[in-house]
């Protein structure tokens, strides 16, 4: 199987739609071609249809038999690429990191190098008896990120 031409087929088909972008392309045993897709404002069953069209449609089953899986990110699963961070602010995320911390909170910012975490968390007093409610701030580094999963609340 010619992987480059597959590469190709699954970039200009993303080109189509500035708003998808690729998570991952694997090649799997038995010719089987893994393409998972994600979109700034999700992904549509007609794009992954379409996607999955323009890479069959241009390889020949007749030279190489295989197998095509088009697929959106399934939300249990850790986020991946950098672009998804950016999709999922305002959302709350679990992280841990590589220094074995662990931080929830909602996702305020996230740029080249990091993400920044905001939460409440109730704290002693500094002085006196009781707690105060105070917001805390983490700046997390992409390389210090071990895992990152949106939390799902259901209301």
């Amino acid at each position: 199987m010619d992987k480059e031409q597959v590469r190709k087929l699954v970039k200009e088909a993303l080109e189509e739609n500035e708003k998808l972008f690729l998570i991952e392309l694997s090649f799997l045993p038995d010719n089987k071609i893994f393409i998972e897709v994600d979109g700034d404002s999700g992904v549509t069953l007609k794009e992954c249809i379409r996607i999955s069209r323009h890479v069959e449609h241009n390889l020949d089953r007749e030279e190489e038999d295989f197998g095509l899986e088009v697929t959106t990110p399934d939300i249990a699963n850790p986020l991946k690429v950098l672009r998804q961070y950016k999709k999922n602010i305002g959302r709350i995320l679990e992280v841990k990191t590589k220094d074995n911390n662990k931080f929830e909170g909602t996702l305020v910012s996230a740029n080249d190098t990091e993400i920044v975490l905001k939460w409440k968390a109730r704290e002693p007093k500094p002085i006196g008896k009781g707690k105060i409610t105070v917001e805390k701030t983490a700046e997390i580094a992409y390389t210090n990120i071990q895992e990152a999963k949106v939390k799902i609340i259901f209301n």
